[in-house]
């Protein structure tokens, strides 16, 4: 998800809400504790330059369980943000504490802003010798008269 298209979202949803992909909810008492810029170069396995940017929430949350953040809230956060530095109309980022940091990508289902889980990938697959996966195919079942002499299945 872009941030236009969070923001379109947040103005016209009356709840913020968040869970990660497998259900389980963040609590209702998040903070966003950082909005920023991820300016990320680099060069993959096949020697590409690449320069991707992202936007990046923080999402954090603590023993204040009276803290509520609206959609009206989260976007004055955005602005001032905006205000301060630049940001572009990135796909957004969402960091968010589990057993480590885990970087989620943003969806947006049923009324809930959801972390989507991120993968890595090899970006130059053509040039490193990894083969694509074979597709799987499913065999018909064999009918012992089916492969007879003369019936053609040979």
């Amino acid at each position: 998800m872009i941030l236009n298209e969070f923001k379109k979202t947040l103005e016209s949803n009356g709840e913020l809400k968040f869970s990660l992909e497998n259900g389980i909810e963040v609590p209702e008492h998040f903070h966003i504790t950082e909005v920023g810029t991820i300016n990320k170069s680099y060069i993959d396995c096949g020697g590409t330059y690449r320069n991707e940017q992202y936007i990046n929430f923080q999402l954090w949350f603590s023993s204040d369980v009276e803290h509520r953040l609206t959609p009206k809230n989260l976007i004055e956060i955005i602005d001032v943000a905006a205000n301060k530095m630049p940001l572009s109309d990135s796909e957004i980022e969402v960091e968010y504490q589990g057993d480590t940091i885990g970087k989620y990508a943003l969806a947006f289902e049923s009324g809930v802003f959801v972390l989507k889980s991120k993968f890595t990938n090899c970006l130059a697959e053509d040039q490193c010798g990894i083969s694509t996966p074979k597709k799987k195919v499913a065999l018909a079942s064999i009918n012992n008269n089916s492969c007879l002499p003369g019936s053609g299945c040979c």
